[in-house]
């Protein structure tokens, strides 16, 4: 692995984490790198770690605080999983990230990536981290022809992964196929340059663009929601996502699921007045935003209503519209208040 080091060494990309990598730095990165570019994470590991210097720190902030600095990274659940597992560290640990696989595997919200990522990066124990960019890499490397989103197929990796470990460095070696994952081992290969070219099965038999075999991807879902901004003395109505949700802990305005037909103006007001009882004296149309989430590909047909009086409604609450920015929202609900409100 003397060419891949080598490689890492003059290739490997400058990451606030790795300035510095203490055991709550690489799982909080780690975590924020899951299903995210790294490009995109820089400010908020940059902006989570003013707010939350340490475990202690995390543990005691409220969750919706947690759940607002996350806002607009997607996948709310790595952060509520961050904020548990902060508390759990503090009540089981004494605030101290454990150096031993089983003791990180009971904590709340760190899978077996994570478990191999902290032992390797932070405490230089001999273990592979295997995310995607890795099980690409080694796919190829040794010809793997299963199947790596399986059991079996995740076992095989990890077993030839922790096989190619650097003796005296193996946290190096972890890294390193990760960055070669994500740089030249990505999707559509360039062999051209590679450290491991000359011991990679897949270039030699020319099996590299078909590697790895992995389950298909999910089918997307097409929503069409209509958005109701309902507004009266400087206040709106929103709801917060109920525990277990996909949107839980995050806040949303009111709105109704349309199929394939776009409702007119008319048929929203009513649908307002007759779930909410409230009477529109006016209204107008916004323009619409999409989003994705999980495996839905959303767009929101916004219209602003104005109502005659704040009545309380069951599961929604009345808030200053000049407060919104203090509250975490889902993302699309989130452009709604960028483009329309504020």
């Amino acid at each position: 692995m003397k060419k891949l080091h080598l490689w890492f060494s003059e290739s490997k990309r400058d990451f606030p984490w790795r300035n510095n990598p203490e055991p709550y730095q690489v799982w909080v990165s780690e975590i924020m790198l899951q299903q995210t570019r790294a490009s995109v994470v820089i400010p908020y590991f940059q902006k989570w770690m003013e707010l939350f210097p340490s475990v202690e720190v995390l543990a005691n902030s409220p969750l919706e605080e947690v759940i607002k600095v996350w806002e607009g990274l997607g996948y709310y659940s790595r952060a509520r999983n961050l904020h548990k597992g902060a508390r759990f560290i503090v009540d089981q640990f004494g605030g101290k990230i454990p150096s031993e696989r089983e003791d990180l595997e009971k904590i709340p919200g760190i899978g077996p990536y994570t478990v191999g990522a902290i032992l390797s990066f932070a405490f230089h124990k001999r273990a592979i981290a295997l995310d995607g960019n890795v099980g690409r890499v080694l796919s190829r490397y040794f010809l793997i022809e299963e199947n790596i989103s399986k059991q079996r197929g995740k076992r095989t990796l990890a077993e030839k992964g922790e096989s190619i470990l650097d003796k005296k460095a193996p946290w190096i070696t972890a890294e390193a196929l990760i960055e070669l994952g994500a740089s030249l081992c990505s999707p559509k290969p360039r062999c051209e340059g590679c450290p491991l070219q000359d011991g990679c099965l897949a270039f030699k038999y020319g099996r590299a663009e078909s590697l790895p075999i992995k389950n298909g991807a999910k089918e997307i879902i097409p929503l069409r929601r209509a958005v109701v901004l309902l507004t009266v003395d400087g206040k709106i109505l929103v709801k917060k996502g109920e525990k277990g949700k996909v949107m839980a802990d995050l806040y949303e305005f009111p709105y109704f699921e349309m199929d394939k037909e776009i409702w007119g103006m008319r048929k929203i007001v009513t649908q307002v007045q007759n779930n909410f009882s409230l009477k529109v004296s006016s209204s107008e149309k916004l323009p619409s935003v999409s989003h994705s989430f999980t495996r839905y590909q959303c767009t929101l047909f916004p219209l602003r209503c104005y109502v005659e009086e704040p009545k309380s409604i069951e599961g929604f609450e009345w808030v200053l519209e000049k407060e919104l920015n203090k509250l975490p929202f889902s993302s699309g609900h989130r452009r709604l208040i960028r483009g329309s409100l504020l």
